[in-house]
């Protein structure tokens, strides 16, 4: 069973594809991994290649820690507009089932910041975004539970 937190740190991005007609895009990323979603900052005005700096956290909570395919970051970067439906400028996906393998046994695993490319739906490319990330391990202490505050261990 592979517990713990997984941490994104999203960097920046370089050569994304400039979808506004007036002005610069104002890209953000969201971020996906089992079912949370979590949100950067939009990068206002930094058009192509924005930076964000951010770093996000997700809860690692599987038995399919074997199961690799189920472990992926999935990033779509998107172009805010103010009044028209924000555009879709591609998507990214890093497969972390090794980390959290390495990390389960390690207590740690680390993706150094890397850049993935950013694609559209027929896989063509379209940039380029740069990510680290870091699982850290949560070992379940066994047999305990937390009364008001107080700590009880039963042990048989």
């Amino acid at each position: 069973m592979a517990k713990g937190i997984l941490e994104v740190q999203l960097i920046d991005a370089k050569g994304l594809k400039d979808t506004d007609l007036i002005g610069k895009i104002d890209p953000y990323v969201v971020i996906q991994y089992r079912g949370q979603e979590r949100k950067s900052k939009t990068a206002r005005g930094q058009g192509s290649n924005p930076s964000w700096n951010e770093t996000f956290k997700f809860l690692v909570n599987s038995a399919a820690a074997g199961n690799h395919q189920q472990h992926k970051i999935t990033m779509r970067v998107m172009d805010h507009d103010t009044f028209t439906a924000d555009d879709f400028l591609g998507e990214s996906t890093i497969h972390v089932g090794d980390l959290i393998t390495q990390g389960m046994e390690n207590g740690t695993g680390e993706l150094r910041p890397t850049k993935y490319s950013v694609v559209l739906s027929d896989r063509s490319y379209c940039g380029e975004i740069r990510v680290g990330v870091t699982f850290t391990a949560k070992m379940e202490e066994e047999n305990t539970e937390e009364f008001g505050g107080w700590s009880h261990s039963f042990h048989a």
